[in-house]
């Protein structure tokens, strides 16, 4: 495992235009490969909404971190609720049912799960359906594939849900909704929506895409046999609206991906759980604190510093759920997750752990924006076998483990023999 450190703040390189109130507003940020220019006109505060980053990934340089989620930067339980309350908000109550809600691997996993529960909390409805995209091939039965070109792992897989009622919904369902964190050319709502009608969800009445950002003013369009056109035109809501420009650097160095896009079967398959929209997901998911964790945050409670809860890859509504369980016990709590995209440090990004994956697939994942000095503990959450989780990780946020309903706390040492492990395992690599 590596870790990079820079101390730059998130937005040196980035630059903010003042303009008259009537004119849309721009930031930019120069990265390595070239400059990206966005300009918006309406929705929340940008700067809360999301900064700057720079992929390695020859596809597409940059990515617009988000600062809501919890993916790439550590937030608030409340503030990634928040964006899953708005975003439900711009779904009407009385939308043709059966309705299915998908999601996109892996940064919006736990966005789809939050804006599916935000819905049946503001309708009491019983007939909406969650499904997740996957990166992963899982031993399911798979229902559609579809890709997303600029990605480092383009290729994504729905399944069928687990569920007989589940299923039953999704074969029959007549209001599509798509959930990402942003769109930036709608070229991967396109490809979802030939996906499910290729699959057999064809009597589509009405579609929706909600995302934090949309940056793409093209039409993103769904087959249907019902409509009269042959498809339907998706009603799109975002909490901001924009475009931005990319202008590359033709004498940027070429980029390498770290690892191979190769889709193989997980060597260490998740728990089929309640909640997991990649097997399905129609109800609220119902989520208890293991008494053993409480027990041990109340120790934690007497350090200053907050304590930081882990998701683990698309592993990520739970987590939240236990983040927000452990805010309403008056915890200091802030959520993030590890990821399998690769970012260099600068602009948002200004910490970084690389280390083995968790499912077996021989991956590099990724830990941004987390130094282990800041908090009173670190929680990684797992849905897959304890024994896959690179120890070098556990070791150098000196964290504990839950694993479905059970907590795993490690004694952690300063000195000796394991700080001078950290040492070798952590060095400075800005």
């Amino acid at each position: 495992m590596t870790r990079s450190n820079q101390d730059n703040d998130a937005n040196t390189n980035d630059t903010q235009h003042s303009v008259d109130a009537n004119k849309p507003r721009k930031r930019a940020a120069t990265l390595q490969t070239g400059t990206i220019e966005t300009s918006f006109e309406e929705g929340v505060d940008s700067e809360l909404l999301f900064g700057f980053g720079e992929r390695i990934n020859p596809r597409r340089s940059f990515v617009f971190v988000s600062r809501v989620l919890g993916r790439h930067i550590p937030v608030t339980p409340a503030k990634v609720r928040q964006s899953f309350t708005d975003l439900a908000h711009y779904l009407p109550n009385d939308l043709p049912g059966p309705i299915l809600m998908t999601s996109m691997a892996e940064t919006a996993v736990g966005l789809g799960a939050g804006v599916h529960d935000a819905y049946l909390r503001q309708t009491s409805r019983n007939d909406v359906l969650n499904v997740s995209s996957t990166r992963a091939q899982r031993d399911q039965v798979l229902f559609a594939r579809f890709s997303e070109d600029h990605s480092h792992a383009s290729g994504h897989c729905l399944y069928q849900p687990a569920a007989e009622h589940d299923r039953e919904l999704l074969k029959t369902c007549r209001t599509l909704v798509m959930v990402d964190d942003e769109t930036s050319s709608g070229n991967t709502m396109k490809s979802l929506g030939q996906a499910l009608h290729a699959a057999g969800i064809s009597h589509l009445e009405q579609v929706y895409a909600l995302t934090l950002t949309d940056w793409s003013s093209s039409d993103i369009t769904v087959p249907s046999e019902t409509a009269p056109s042959g498809y339907v035109l998706a009603q799109r809501h975002a909490l901001l609206n924009g475009t931005y420009e990319w202008h590359a650097d033709e004498n940027a160095p070429t980029q390498t991906l770290p690892d191979p896009d190769t889709p193989s079967l997980l060597a260490s398959q998740p728990l089929n759980r309640a909640g997991d929209a990649r097997i399905g997901n129609s109800a609220q998911t119902p989520f208890i604190v293991p008494q053993s964790l409480l027990v041990a945050a109340e120790e934690w409670k007497k350090d200053e510093r907050p304590l930081l809860v882990l998701g683990t890859g698309e592993h990520v509504w739970e987590p939240l759920l236990l983040a927000e369980a452990l805010e309403h016990e008056s915890h200091k709590v802030l959520f993030s997750s590890t990821t399998r995209s690769p970012i260099k440090l600068g602009h948002d990004i200004h910490y970084a752990f690389s280390f083995n994956d968790h499912e077996g697939l021989g991956i590099t994942n990724y830990l941004y924006n987390v130094n282990p000095d800041h908090y009173s503990s670190i929680i990684i959450c797992l849905d897959t076998s304890v024994e896959n989780v690179d120890p070098r990780l556990i070791s150098a946020l000196r964290a504990h483990i839950l694993f479905d309903d059970q907590f795993i706390k490690y004694e952690h040492t300063t000195n000796g023999v394991e700080s001078l492990l950290l040492q070798q395992l952590t060095t400075d690599n800005s």
